[in-house]
């Protein structure tokens, strides 16, 4: 099963996909957040139709005590809209500090501060994906 994910932002949305069998995540793209909620529908309807993605995994933004404060109430509901207007599952997953480990992959891996801006979302959004997947344990059984 193909996943696709969601770290809501403000200024920026980033995406992830999973590979076919749903154990790897990778970084996909970064859409412009601000859009209408019918609009950014129709753009995740295109990622959704050319990645053959079956489930749809958001990012919700905790905070640290793990209340829900303002923005967490703001991806829960467009979480609600868009599995109504993609007819597909939504799933909400804790996605705490994934900015912060995001900035700091990246800060490792060596790549320069603009880069660093264009691409912080999508491997956030990988990094959440990824948790996801791992918390749903491997389908794959080892050969004997």
């Amino acid at each position: 099963m193909v996943y696709l994910c969601l770290d809501m932002g403000v200024r920026r949305i980033g995406v992830a996909v999973s590979d076919p069998t749903g154990l790897l995540a990778r970084p996909l793209e970064t859409l412009p957040g601000g859009e209408p909620v019918a609009k950014f529908a129709q753009r995740l309807g295109l990622l959704v139709r050319d990645n053959d993605a079956e489930q749809l995994v958001i990012g919700l933004p905790k905070q640290l005590d793990g209340a829900h404060g303002p923005e967490a109430i703001a991806v829960e509901t467009i979480a609600t809209e868009l599995q109504e207007m993609l007819s597909m599952p939504v799933i909400l997953w804790d996605e705490r500090l994934s900015t912060v480990e995001a900035r700091r992959r990246l800060i490792e891996s060596g790549v320069r501060r603009k880069r660093r801006k264009q691409l912080v979302d999508q491997v956030a959004a990988a990094l959440i994906l990824q948790s996801y997947l791992d918390s749903l344990g491997s389908p794959v059984r080892p050969v004997p």
